[in-house]
């Protein structure tokens, strides 16, 4: 771990599928706890090796995790029995760890531990990112302590807001780059592991049918699958349009901060990072999941008139362009929108998060009474 160990001092336990979405809260929370001096682990699955140099805890534990919900009978008893067995090495393991508390933030490898936390009475907190409660944290709701959340989705919940990492809150101390009638526009485009692909099948062909004039006032920063990544920079070199593509871009929060304008999914991260930071969206939520937790997300910065929502079947070329064009002729309008998104964003969700485990984990004398 690049983070000190914090030892001597009560201990929290979170527990977290192994992706970003969940990870990245996690991970805010984790710092804020350490900053009250609380130690920290985390339990997750396999896919936590990725993150695992950066998140600041004494430990990380992989544990065995499934699914019911898995295709067929096969798939759902597959699923069943690794979730016996997660919630056996789980309670094995809290166990021996006795933390004050359990934080689960989603995704089937959250529910072995908090499960396992439920039946040796440790206190649980759940944490729900998005705008309608996920499977798992469905599933567990109704056994934990207290449950807060990214969106304000119900009033039995404690609204929080999504806990963004350190390097949001500094990207979002820069202003938006200034606008004028006939500048250069600014646009960032990034899709994450589920949406790079129709991003680099439906920007660049709208970005060829603007006119030339439009085209030249364009700088497109893009995140680009690697296998299209010779076709996309072949198109904006033919049309010239200046650009940068990468399949991944580790300074993702700078770039937010330097854009005027953000074409992407509508993730629960992604959305309150573009809050927090304050940018306008065009947000094209993933289609097809049974819960359409994207198309929610979506829909309250496009209430709050912060962003604009495209849904994938209307997300085309054509309707892009066309788009695209009646911002370029006026583009002062997406400084009000910016200035709306910022001030949706929750900026000190780690803080108000951290005190809602806190009182369950019964240290209120670490509580900050966070307004």
């Amino acid at each position: 771990m690049n983070a000190p160990l914090i030892v001597n001092a009560p201990l929290i336990v979170l527990a977290a599928g192994g992706t970003g979405g969940h990870l990245f809260p996690a991970e805010s929370l984790a710092r804020e706890l350490r900053l009250r001096g609380v130690s920290v682990e985390l339990i997750s699955d396999d896919r936590v090796a990725d993150f695992s140099a950066s998140f600041p805890a004494n430990a990380i534990h992989e544990v065995t995790s499934g699914t019911v919900t898995g295709k067929g009978l096969l798939g759902k008893l597959t699923g069943t029995i690794a979730l016996v067995r997660g919630v056996w090495e789980c309670r094995g393991l809290l166990k021996r760890l006795q933390p004050r508390a359990v934080v689960g933030f989603g995704g089937y490898p959250t529910v072995p531990p908090v499960l396992a936390a439920t039946l040796l009475n440790i206190p649980t907190v759940l944490h729900e990112q998005n705008a309608v409660m996920g499977r798992a944290n469905r599933f567990l709701s109704s056994r934990v302590n207290g449950i807060a959340t990214g969106f304000a989705i119900d009033p039995r919940f404690v609204h929080v807001g999504n806990p963004v990492r350190a390097t949001v809150l500094e990207a979002a101390k820069s202003a938006m780059p200034p606008l004028q009638s006939g500048g250069l526009l600014k646009l960032l485009v990034f899709g994450g592991s589920q949406g790079a692909r129709i991003m680099g099948e439906i920007v660049p062909p709208a970005i060829a049918s603007l006119s030339l004039e439009n085209r030249n006032r364009l700088h497109v920063t893009q995140q680009v699958r690697q296998e299209d990544m010779e076709r996309v920079q072949a198109e904006y070199a033919r049309l010239g349009v200046a650009s940068d593509c990468a399949p991944f871009f580790r300074d993702l929060p700078q770039r937010m901060a330097a854009s005027h304008l953000i074409i992407g999914r509508s993730g629960a991260s992604t959305v309150a990072e573009l809050a927090v930071i304050g940018r306008p969206s065009i947000l094209v939520p993933l289609p097809g999941s049974l819960d359409q937790d994207q198309a929610a997300n979506a829909r309250v910065l496009a209430d709050g008139g912060a962003a604009e929502i495209m849904v994938q079947a209307a997300f085309t070329p054509a309707a892009l362009a066309a788009r695209l064009t009646d911002i370029l002729a006026n583009p002062v309008p997406l400084m009000d929108i910016a200035a709306r998104a910022k001030q949706m964003g929750i900026s000190n969700a780690a803080s108000r998060l951290a005190d809602v485990v806190l009182r369950v984990a019964g240290l209120q004398n670490l509580v900050k009474a966070t307004a």
